[in-house]
């Protein structure tokens, strides 16, 4: 490519949905060795953040409120996660991880050497930027 010519938003795209399939295969399959569905997987990992009532976890995970549920009681009955009543609300349900629930989140990532390889060969400035960039894309959207 020749410097300063603008890459196609659509080669864009391809390469991000190449990159996000290598991602989420090598999730999956992190979340397989330690006997998890990729969903069940994706909630510790988005409770990894911090505690989330059950409705903000199933917009978190783009899934229905009965899905995630199941999901749920699920992680539950393994012992990954427990639920609380809100405190300022009783009938609001949140979700913690448990100790376990903390191991077994960082198990999944400890696993996914491919990702893992490909960022911990950057340098800090490309570290960097991929963040920033990643940021802007999918966090904060365009400059207004």
């Amino acid at each position: 490519m020749t410097e300063g010519a603008r890459v196609d938003t659509a080669e864009l795209m391809e390469l991000l949905s190449v990159s996000l399939g290598v991602y989420y295969g090598e999730f999956t399959a992190a979340a397989a060795s330690e006997n998890l569905t990729a969903s069940q997987g994706k909630a510790l990992t988005v409770l990894r953040r911090g505690p989330a009532a059950m409705r903000a976890l199933a917009e978190t995970m783009t899934c229905d409120a009965s899905n995630i549920t199941g999901i749920i009681d699920r992680l539950e009955k393994r012992g990954l996660v427990r639920r609380e009543a809100g405190t300022s609300d009783r009938r609001v349900k949140n979700v913690i991880l448990t100790p376990e629930g903390e191991r077994v989140a960082d198990a999944i990532r400890a696993r996914m050497r491919t990702t893992r390889a490909g960022l911990d060969s950057l340098d800090t400035e490309d570290r960097d930027r991929l963040r920033t960039l990643l940021e802007r894309v999918f966090l904060t959207g365009p400059a207004a």
